[in-house]
């Protein structure tokens, strides 16, 4: 790139340009709409302008964002991927999620998310023979007073001790993820898997910028909770194992101090606490207590559809 100095007459040919992109959107209808595509274009432009980016960079970006599209498919999110190692999934989880009093973070969704998970009961097992440790996990769902709150619904899913969420096999399993209700005293317990590290899916667009850029793949062991209940702001979480060899270098920025949690170990024959035989498996388990934070009572037209 040159690193000769840009003319005036140069810097002032691209603010005009700039300045009409902005006014092509005055006229729309939607104000939010309005603000988001003149703000996007500032802010594109001026990424253009800082770099001066070359056809041949523009070009390739292009052909980048092509592929991303073409392996997207029902059970694969290439983009959740690409927002999520540039730190973009994180950014709109804090901005849409702040903080409140003592309510639980949030950290990212991920891209592997299923609808209709399983309904199991309390202690029951969500990991559908998944292979892994078994791991024991109860907790609390509280208000941010410490009233409890019953009834809540909770999902969990994760991926098994091979790396692999359900969702990547090609068989249609359905195993480590469901969704189960907290008691009327708020209280939850389940049978799932010890988290171990995975690297996020690394086959495609993705993981090629990531080895271009010589960085890691690989997301710290964690599990997945989704919250809800009515009158309640919706908790997306998780849970990460204290000590573990990935840490704050996960690949997705979503490891928080808050959300490590010490899994504790405990041997082949050890009692379990609902006396389940495990035969020659050990296992571990997890307390994790969850606050949600009240709903906020949110614009309409945020829930509005913004491009028909």
């Amino acid at each position: 790139m040159s690193t000769e100095p840009i003319s005036a007459e140069q810097l002032g040919r691209e603010a005009e340009l700039v300045e009409r992109v902005q006014r092509s959107f005055d006229r729309a209808p939607d104000a939010r709409l309005k603000q988001l595509m003149q703000a996007l274009v500032r802010h594109l432009h001026a990424f253009v302008g800082e770099v001066r980016l070359t056809e041949q960079e523009w070009n390739a970006a292009i052909r980048f964002l092509t592929e991303v599209g073409h392996i997207t498919n029902d059970k694969r999110q290439e983009f959740i991927l690409l927002s999520d190692i540039l730190g973009i999934s994180m950014q709109v989880v804090s901005v849409n999620n702040e903080a409140f009093e003592n309510a639980t973070e949030a950290t990212v969704f991920g891209p592997f998310f299923i609808e209709g998970a399983p309904l199991i009961q309390n202690g029951e097992d969500m990991s559908f023979g998944a292979v892994g440790e078994p791991c024991w996990v109860v907790g609390s769902i509280n208000d941010t007073s410490g009233a409890p709150v019953p009834g809540a619904r909770i999902e969990v899913w994760e991926a098994d001790e091979d790396g692999f969420y359900d969702a990547q096999y090609s068989d249609g399993r359905v195993a480590a993820r469901a969704h189960l209700f907290s008691d009327e005293d708020g209280r939850y317990r389940f049978w799932g898997l010890t988290p171990t590290p995975y690297p996020i899916p690394h086959d495609g667009p993705v993981g090629g910028l990531l080895r271009a850029v010589r960085r890691s793949p690989m997301r710290a062991s964690h599990l997945h909770f989704m919250v809800s209940a009515p009158g309640y702001r919706t908790l997306v979480t998780h849970i990460f194992v204290e000590g573990d060899e990935i840490g704050w270098a996960d690949s997705v920025f979503g490891v928080k101090e808050s959300l490590i949690r010490e899994f504790a170990k405990h041997p082949v024959g050890a009692p379990t606490p609902d006396g389940r035989d495990l035969g020659d498996r050990g296992w571990s388990d997890v307390r994790f207590d969850i606050v949600l934070a009240p709903a906020r009572i949110e614009n309409e037209a945020a829930e509005q559809k913004l491009i028909p």
